[in-house]
Order: C-alpha cells, then sequence, then structure tokens
C-alpha cells in the first residue's frame, strides 16, 4: 500500500461500490454514476471503474473535456456528457463513443454537423427544462428540437439515446414540483414516441430522488454526491447507509510549546489562554481548507479530537493539542473522514460555513495528494 502524503486524500473504492448498492436498492433502477468535476475530486476514472464494477450501467460528467478524460483512462462503458457552450468541439466526442445529451436547437445542429464530419450516426440525447430554469430545452423552443430530432433520427444522422432532465427540489422529496417536472418530461417522452423517435433511456432522479422517490426513478438514476457517500436530504430522512469515501489527512510537520498570552496566526485571532502545545499542519486554503474554519475546526489526531486555533492560512492550519500531549511531528490528523468515533466530517466542515458537502470534497486541491486503498471487508460489500 502506498504511504500517505503529507496532505493526504485518501479514497476508498469499496466506500464507492457499497454506496452505488444503496443507490440501486432505495431507487429499484441502474445506477448511471456522475464522475463530473473530477469525481466530485474523487478522482474521476478510479471512482468511474469502482461504480462499473460495482454494477453501475452508464457514467455521466458534464463537459466533452470530462468525457475525452474518462475516454483516455481506458473506460468504455456507456458516457454521457450534457453541459457544452458554443465553441465545443463535438467530433472527438462522437469518435471516442460519447453520447451528447443537448439542451439547444443549437447544440443539436452541431452535433449533426459532427456526425457529417465523422461520416457516423451521432448517439445524442435531449436535457429538456421542466422547470429548473438552467440549462435544458424550455417549453418555447421544445417544438421546434423535438422536431429536429424526430427527422434526424428518420434520416439516421442520429441514434436517439437519453432523455433527461433535473430536479429543482429533489432534496425535498415531496415538493410537488418534482411530480410536475416528471410529468412533463415524460409529455415530452410521449411526443417522441408518437413522432417515431422514442429515447433509449429516460432519466429524472438525482442522488436526493434515487435515495427518497423510487417512484421517480424511470429507466436509471443519475447518483453524483451519493456516490462519494453523502446524503442530499435533510437528516430527517435517517442513516441511509451511505459512507463516506474520502479521509483528508495530514502529517504533523511541527509541534511546539506556547505560553498563556500567546497569539496564534495572522491578526492573533486566537490566543493561548493557558500554556499549552500547538502542532502544525501542513494544509490550508490553496489546498482547500476554508479559511471561514478558523477557529471553528476540530481535528482527529492522537486518538483524540482537538480545535483548529487561528487563522487557516494559504498553506498551513495550527491546532491546540493541549498543556500534555504525546502527538509528535510525523503522525497523522484526520482533518474530515467518515466520521467514525464522533472524529470531523465533510458535512461538518459544511455545516459550519454554511455550505454543502458537495463543495468541500470537490474543492480538496492544491498539495492534497490522492490514494486509493480499498476495505470492502470493513464496510461490508
Amino acid at each position: 500500500m502506498t504511504a500517505p502524503a503529507a496532505l493526504d486524500a485518501c479514497v476508498d473504492l469499496a466506500a464507492i461500490a457499497h454506496n452505488v448498492g444503496v443507490v440501486g436498492r432505495r431507487s429499484g433502477a441502474p445506477v448511471l454514476a456522475v464522475v463530473k468535476a473530477d469525481g466530485y475530486g474523487h478522482g474521476a476514472v478510479p471512482v468511474a471503474r469502482a461504480a462499473l464494477d460495482a454494477g453501475a450501467v452508464a457514467l455521466g460528467v458534464a463537459t466533452v473535456a470530462e468525457a475525452l478524460a474518462v475516454r483516455s483512462g481506458g473506460v468504455r462503458a456507456p458516457l454521457i456528457a450534457w453541459l457544452h457552450t458554443p465553441s465545443t468541439d463535438f467530433a472527438p466526442a462522437l469518435a471516442a463513443d460519447v453520447e451528447i445529451v443537448v439542451s439547444s436547437g443549437q447544440q443539436l445542429d452541431a452535433v449533426l454537423a459532427a456526425a457529417q464530419t465523422t461520416g457516423t450516426p451521432a448517439r445524442a440525447g435531449v436535457k429538456i427544462d421542466t422547470g429548473l430554469g438552467r440549462n435544458g430545452v424550455g417549453p418555447h423552443d421544445w417544438p421546434d428540437v423535438r422536431d429536429a430530432l424526430v427527422r434526424a433520427v428518420a434520416d439516421g444522422t442520429i441514434v436517439l439515446g437519453t432523455a433527461m432532465c433535473h430536479l429543482a427540489h429533489g432534496d425535498i422529496p415531496d415538493h410537488p414540483l418534482n411530480d410536475e417536472q416528471a410529468a412533463r418530461l415524460d409529455a415530452c417522452v410521449a411526443e417522441l414516441t408518437a413522432l417515431g423517435a422514442p429515447p433509449d433511456v429516460v432519466h429524472i432522479s438525482n442522488s436526493a430522488a434515487a435515495l427518497a422517490r423510487p417512484d421517480l426513478s424511470r429507466d436509471m438514476v443519475r447518483a453524483g454526491i451519493a456516490i462519494y457517500g453523502f446524503s442530499p436530504l435533510e437528516r430527517e430522512h435517517g442513516d441511509l447507509g451511505l459512507v463516506p469515501a474520502m479521509t483528508l489527512s495530514a502529517e504533523v510537520s511541527a509541534v511546539k510549546r506556547v505560553s498563556a498570552g500567546q497569539g496564534v496566526s495572522y491578526g492573533h485571532t486566537w490566543v493561548a489562554p493557558r500554556d499549552t502545545t500547538l502542532g502544525l499542519l501542513p494544509a490550508g486554503y490553496a489546498d482547500g481548507v476554508p479559511r471561514l474554519l478558523s477557529n471553528r475546526l476540530r481535528v482527529a489526531v492522537g486518538g483524540r479530537i482537538v480545535p483548529g486555533v487561528g487563522r487557516v492560512c494559504m498553506d498551513q492550519t495550527v491546532v491546540d493539542l493541549g498543556p500534555s500531549t504525546d502527538v509528535r511531528p510525523g503522525d497523522r490528523a484526520v482533518l474530515f473522514g467518515d466520521g467514525a468515533e464522533g472524529g470531523p466530517t465533510a458535512t461538518e466542515w459544511a455545516d459550519t460555513i454554511g455550505t454543502i458537502d458537495y463543495e468541500i470534497v470537490s474543492g480538496v486541491r492544491g498539495r492534497a495528494v490522492r490514494r486509493y486503498v480499498d476495505s470492502r471487508d470493513e464496510v461490508g460489500t
């Protein structure tokens, strides 16, 4: 096993596999694993392989560049990309057998042009804006895009793969708009089918709906944050059995005694109330430790939970080890992990600073080195 780096983002691939299973069981549907943003900071290719090995049937990313990176990693599973700009070149994606999901007539025209360039039919899909008000074909443009899709299917220019939408209130399972959005997508799919261009696959559910609304599952579900071990649902929905896959830990770089009254870090926003011992960790906001966690961080080290003190810096964070400690330079401190034995989690960080755990895990960067382990027996899959 590779030794941890000074700042180590350890990803448990067994947890990824376990979470795919949880999503599949709760949704009652095949799982499309979303590996955009480099696998939410976990590494798109290793996560993709682990998810597929665990039974996921397809993969999803936002951009063509992300799709090509997955393909360059040797992953050949069905793969869709759904977020494009006017400058996107679709030809390499079609050549790499990536399905392009379009959100406008202009994007469809560009895909058709790329299909002519490559000389082979394109696998294309359509994202329909059924109420989120973001990307997707809106109701005013739908008739024209629908008819263009039908013509392209009829003349063999495209094979229609996906029809999808994205929920605005998926994290509130009983919100009425969820059912309205599903009905709107179903109506569009019915129109395509009646006109001779039925999509191969229909999906609505994001992680939240996959976990709490199996009735919305359709042909498959798109699981993003859930496969990384985090629930987008409120805590009232209980423990869903997800296991956070990433543990961010740091080597203790220095330990030093300070006297009562000593200020710590920029601005001396924390002053030692007693003689104590400080530990220095090589992790800061350039690495994804938010500066807003200054004086609010908890760290697990030496079998104890200790507080972060002083301002989080670009490269360093300080913790108060207490007047008496056995911690030495070279020991490891967990900044966040799976929360075992009351340890810190990415969700705790998010709650503390008023954001979401998606932002925390996808924001791990800088000098953090990803490392992969498989503790399958430990997570029971």
